[in-house]
């Protein structure tokens, strides 16, 4: 039986409060499980996930420090580094044991380099969508950066005043709906409580000062790199047909990079395929970690096939 999703204990990182929420059964199963949102979203965006990983598994979902209601402070560097710093204290000092990150976009990159950082202690990382870049690409911001340079350009976001008007538009309701419809195929999951999980955290304090970091985050490693000092498994579900990120072309750069040991799944989704289609989502992350412990005992990855799609799609 499952226990109901609760707040765990008060933690913070660097000084600042994080929320988190953890669900788990009498007896878990396996690594736990940590969820890593995207961009402008936070653990509400983990509706449809958590309560079925819990029913096998220990599983938490967290808010990076700028999003949901986490703090938001304005002395804060935002970027890859904080939040792959913060994942990595959470795993360690909260969790405790050996767990398998799942990141969509942004929260993929930070997902990786956390599992990256958290060596022997990460028991795999599955990216849903992820963003980030390679060392030879100079990949234009995606997401909501690309939504604010296709509504304004480039040289004028430079002005804090076109950044707050920006700012003030893009979390009415009705343009958060607008652009969730361009990223979901199947558009039955973009509800009232989908809009709501988006826009309430952009009212808190401090929420216009991450907004602008959009448009100067620091990048990071990059992902090769990371995929280079990747000691666990690794899993890349994609859904295939994210406007965002041209999915299809971005999957074919991964599969150049990513270790061979990596799985695959394909899914007809847009940008967030956990909450479009998270009965496939679910199913695709629980079979894949029920393998981690034949993969662990898997000849070494110099051994293994180049990757290869399991050929799983759904809508």
């Amino acid at each position: 039986m499952v226990a109901s999703v609760s707040n765990p204990q008060p933690w913070s990182y660097a000084g600042h409060p994080v929320h988190a929420v953890t669900a788990a059964p009498a007896q878990p199963e396996g690594p736990a499980i940590l969820l890593v949102h995207g961009f402008g979203a936070s653990t509400d965006h983990w509706r449809y996930n958590i309560s079925v990983l819990a029913e096998r598994h220990e599983v938490h979902a967290i808010d990076l420090l700028g999003f949901g209601r986490s703090a938001k402070p304005a002395a804060l560097a935002y970027g890859g580094a904080l939040w792959r710093d913060q994942l990595a204290a959470y795993v360690s000092e909260r969790i405790g044991r050996p767990t398998v990150l799942v990141g969509n976009s942004l929260g993929g990159f930070s997902a990786l380099a956390a599992g990256v950082a958290l060596g022997r202690q990460a028991a795999g990382v599955a990216l849903l969508n992820a963003a980030g870049p390679f060392s030879d690409e100079q990949a234009p911001p995606k997401g909501w950066g690309a939504i604010a340079r296709q509504t304004i350009g480039g040289a004028l976001l430079k002005s804090p005043v076109l950044q707050r008007l920006l700012f003030e538009n893009l979390r009415r309701p009705a343009t958060i709906r607008r652009t969730l419809n361009q990223v979901y195929i199947d558009k039955t999951n973009v509800d009232d409580a989908l809009v709501e999980a988006i826009r309430r955290p952009s009212l808190d304090p401090g929420a216009f000062g991450v907004f602008r970091t959009v448009f100067d985050i620091p990048r990071g490693q990059p992902l090769d790199e990371l995929f280079a000092q990747l000691g666990c498994p690794l899993l890349l579900l994609w859904g295939i047909r994210d406007p965002w990120i041209n999915a299809v072309g971005r999957r074919a750069a991964f599969q150049r990079h990513a270790p061979a040991a990596t799985s695959e799944v394909v899914l007809d989704a847009g940008h967030c395929p956990h909450d479009e289609v998270p009965g496939l989502v679910n199913a695709a992350l629980l079979e894949w970690i029920d393998g981690l412990s034949a993969a662990a005992a898997a000849p070494p990855a110099a051994d293994l096939a180049p990757v290869a799609a399991s050929g799983r799609t759904g809508a």
